[in-house]
């Protein structure tokens, strides 16, 4: 759809690049702009543990618009009405956090699409591009726009996954490894055999079914890219950005003290 870019992500994946994307938890939408303007494929806006409101979040998917960058939204949880505040923004993809078996899979599918496939709520507005699309054409898109992108990032997900991935109108798995490995009791530990071994299958199921597989990590980049062979990445926040560029100029400074 015209006002998300979502085409241009997924010709990007289609073209076998890796896209690279930033998670927005400020308030202001200047942020998100910026980062599209510093080159990231898709932006993750936070509405799971950022401080974002609806009207805030609104704001940070029009940033977008005129850009060539993707705007995904991330609820607070697998919940009807959490999907239902953002879905007709028109984000690029909806991502929900925490799904632990098919039947968080299947709740969230529906929420996402129109009956009969699901039980999404008629309430146009942005989503219908403000009545300037042609209802057959916003019909059709609506089948597959927004992107459904299940978060795994528990080991009982993990336990689950093979019937995760066969519920239908699935797009996208993203893994959260922090969560993942913290519960499996080993927090950043990404070389304890367990943590590896479940991240690993985790990427080896989700290609084999033929779904998106994406993920969040700042470090370990070579696994995750070359090995993992991950199809997009979430590798920053705008918090550590912030961070790592004002130590940066004081380090920069205190050298040429």
């Amino acid at each position: 759809m015209r006002y998300n870019n979502l085409e241009k992500f997924l010709d990007s994946i289609r073209r076998g690049k890796l896209c690279k994307g930033c998670c927005i938890t400020f308030t202001d939408p200047a942020v998100t702009e910026i980062a599209a303007e510093a080159g990231f494929d898709f932006c993750w806006i936070d509405g799971e543990h950022g401080i974002l409101d609806r009207n805030t979040a609104f704001m940070h998917i029009m940033a977008l618009k005129g850009t060539d960058c993707a705007p995904f939204y991330r609820v607070p949880a697998c919940d009807h009405t959490e999907i239902k505040k953002v879905i007709d923004l028109a984000p690029a993809g909806i991502i929900v956090p925490m799904i632990m078996n098919a039947a968080d899979a299947r709740y969230a599918v529906a929420a996402c699409r129109y009956p009969v496939e699901g039980n999404r709520g008629c309430g146009m507005r942005r989503c219908h591009c403000y009545g300037t699309m042609p209802m057959e054409e916003f019909w059709r898109n609506a089948r597959h726009d927004p992107l459904v992108i299940l978060q795994i990032e528990h080991i009982e997900a993990v336990r689950n996954l093979d019937e995760i991935l066969k519920v239908p109108g699935v797009d996208s798995i993203m893994i959260g490894p922090y969560d993942l490995s913290c519960s499996l009791g080993h927090p950043g530990e990404w070389d304890d055999p367990e943590v590896s071994a479940s991240l690993d299958e985790v990427c080896r199921k989700t290609r084999e079914a033929g779904l998106l597989l994406g993920a969040y990590a700042e470090t370990g980049l070579d696994e995750w890219i070359r090995r993992r062979k991950i199809q997009y990445l979430g590798c920053i926040n705008d918090t550590g950005a912030l961070m790592t560029g004002f130590r940066n100029m004081i380090d920069t400074v205190s050298r040429s003290c």
